[in-house]
C-alpha cells in the first residue's frame, strides 16, 4: 500500500501481519497521505464515485481509516461507512482516530477475498492499493460485485510498479535497479489490470484516471534506493560497481535539483449494471 517502500507486499499482505511492524506501516501510510499525486487521484476518484447522503459505503483494506472517515462524512448520519482491515493493529489506530475526530466510521476484521457483508448490501466500494498485494486479485473484484447492489459503484486505485522511473544514470543500470520494485508485490502490474478485472466481473467502466507519484527532485530517498540496489545485486542484475555508480549519479543529480523518481498509480470508477 505504501509508495515509500519498494517491496510493498511484505508488511501489508495478510499472511505477513506482524504486531511489531504496525508503527512502520502507520508511518508509511501517513507519509503517503501527504503525497500530492495521491491526494489528487483520491480527490478525482472520490468525485467520480460521488458517495452521497444515506448510502452504504465499504472501504476495503482501510488501513488507518482516512478514506473510511471521508466516506462517512460524505454519506452523512443517514448512511454508513465500514472499513474492512485484516491487520488488528491498523484497525485499532483507525478506530482511535475516528473516535478522536468524532467521525462515525466503523471498522471490522475481514479479507478482500471474503468480505464480511451480505450480497447486494452496499452502494459504494472503495479499494485502494489492495489488489497489488493479492495473488488472486480477480477473486477480490468478484467479491466487490457480490456485495454491491445493482447500480452500485466502485473505485479501484492501484500502483503499477513497472512504471517506476529513476533518472539520470545509465539507462540499463537504472532499469536493473528499478526492476526490484517488481519483486515485492504479489501483483506488481495491478494498475494496468484494473479495467480488465472490472470488466471480467461484469462491471461497466465509467471513467479512468492516473497520477505519477513524484519524489522530491532535490534529495535521494536512500532507504528505498538502497533496498532496490541491494536487491539488484543479490539477484545478479547489477554488480556492486554498477550499483555504486547508480548511487553516485543519483546523488549528483539531487545536489543539482535534477533528480527524477516516480511511480504511477491508476484509478478506475465503474458500476454494477441494474
Amino acid at each position: 500500500m505504501s509508495h515509500t517502500q519498494p517491496e510493498p507486499g511484505s508488511g501489508f499482505r495478510t499472511q505477513n501481519i506482524d504486531p511489531g511492524s504496525v508503527p512502520r506501516l502507520v508511518a508509511a501510510l501517513d507519509i503517503q497521505e501527504t503525497n500530492p499525486g495521491v491526494r489528487r487521484l483520491r480527490a478525482w476518484a472520490h468525485e467520480a464515485l460521488a458517495p452521497h447522503d444515506g448510502e452504504r459505503a465499504l472501504d476495503i483494506g482501510s488501513g488507518t481509516g482516512s478514506t473510511t472517515r471521508e466516506l462517512a462524512a460524505a454519506v452523512g448520519a443517514t448512511g454508513s461507512a465500514l472499513g474492512v482491515e485484516p491487520n488488528p493493529g491498523l484497525r485499532t489506530i483507525a478506530q482511535e482516530r475516528a473516535a478522536e475526530a468524532g467521525n462515525p466510521a466503523r471498522f471490522t476484521d475481514g479479507d478482500a477475498l471474503s468480505l464480511p457483508v451480505p450480497d447486494a448490501s452496499v452502494d459504494v466500494v472503495w479499494c485502494e492499493r489492495v489488489l497489488q498485494h493479492l495473488a488472486e486479485p480477480g477473486k477480490a473484484v468478484a467479491e466487490m460485485a457480490r456485495v454491491l447492489r445493482p447500480g452500485g459503484r466502485v473505485a479501484l486505485l492501484d500502483t503499477d510498479w513497472a512504471t517506476t522511473i529513476l533518472h539520470p544514470g545509465d539507462p540499463e543500470i537504472m532499469a536493473a535497479l528499478t526492476s526490484g520494485a517488481l519483486t515485492g508485490a504479489a501483483n506488481p502490474y495491478a494498475g494496468r489490470r484494473l479495467v480488465g478485472q472490472l470488466s471480467a466481473a461484469g462491471f461497466v467502466v465509467d471513467d479512468r484516471g492516473s497520477q505519477a507519484l513524484l519524489q522530491d527532485h532535490r534529495s535521494v530517498v536512500w532507504p528505498l534506493i538502497r533496498m532496490l540496489g541491494e536487491s539488484a545485486v543479490r539477484r545478479g542484475a547489477l554488480t556492486e560497481a554498477q550499483r555504486d555508480r547508480a548511487y553516485a549519479d543519483l546523488n549528483e543529480a539531487a545536489e543539482q535539483g535534477a533528480l527524477h523518481m516516480s511511480v504511477t498509480m491508476f484509478a478506475v470508477v465503474a458500476h454494477r449494471p441494474e
